[in-house]
């Protein structure tokens, strides 16, 4: 699909790398420290979409040679977002708000290529069983999930025991909307 252009991954996120390798995109992966702070009075639904253009910006330079593909996932869960834990207590406390209710992951991609720019957000609604305290323990301490928005990754051990349905894409939960990320690539030939 991208045979003439050269494509660079602004995320090291491993999840990430897998989807776009299974979908036989070949790419480099490149990342910088970029701060993941946004403006107080930005909406909720939006901030992963300005993360994903924040950190696809840092490599405006690189853009004029290479299509930058940048990703941010949050959690929205009663209204609120849910970020990376700090520790295994912060991971614990998350997953016992997720426990026995829906919540809405929500990754946001900005693909960057010259003067050429394409943002857009997908959303997928998720559902978990009652989780016990057994579960939650257990998960985080093998899972470690400190990397992970709202403390869970749908392909762990968590997601396979305690999410009951989801409205949405799979592949969004883990961090890549790839089915609109493939759409886009074609606009960029």
């Amino acid at each position: 699909m991208n045979k003439n252009l050269n494509i660079i991954l602004a995320s090291n996120s491993p999840r990430r790398q897998q989807i776009l390798k299974e979908a036989g995109i070949i790419f480099l992966v490149k990342s910088k420290n970029i701060p993941e702070d946004y403006p107080s009075d930005i909406p909720k639904r939006s901030i992963s979409e300005y993360l994903a253009e924040k950190k696809a910006e840092s490599f405006c330079e690189e853009s004029q040679s290479s299509l930058i593909i940048a990703a941010d996932t949050t959690v929205l869960v009663d209204g609120k977002i849910l970020e990376k834990p700090v520790d295994a207590l912060d991971a614990s406390r998350m997953l016992k708000e997720l426990s026995g209710k829906y919540h809405e992951v929500i990754t946001g991609v900005c693909l960057l290529h010259k003067d050429k720019k394409i943002s857009f957000s997908d959303t997928t609604k998720v559902y978990f069983k009652d989780l016990s305290e057994a579960e939650i323990e257990h998960y985080v301490a093998i899972c470690k999930p400190f990397d992970k928005a709202g403390s869970y990754g749908i392909q762990e051990w968590i997601g396979l025991i305690g999410i009951t349905g989801i409205e949405g894409s799979y592949f969004n939960v883990m961090g890549l909307p790839i089915h609109r990320v493939y759409e886009c690539l074609k606009e960029f030939k």
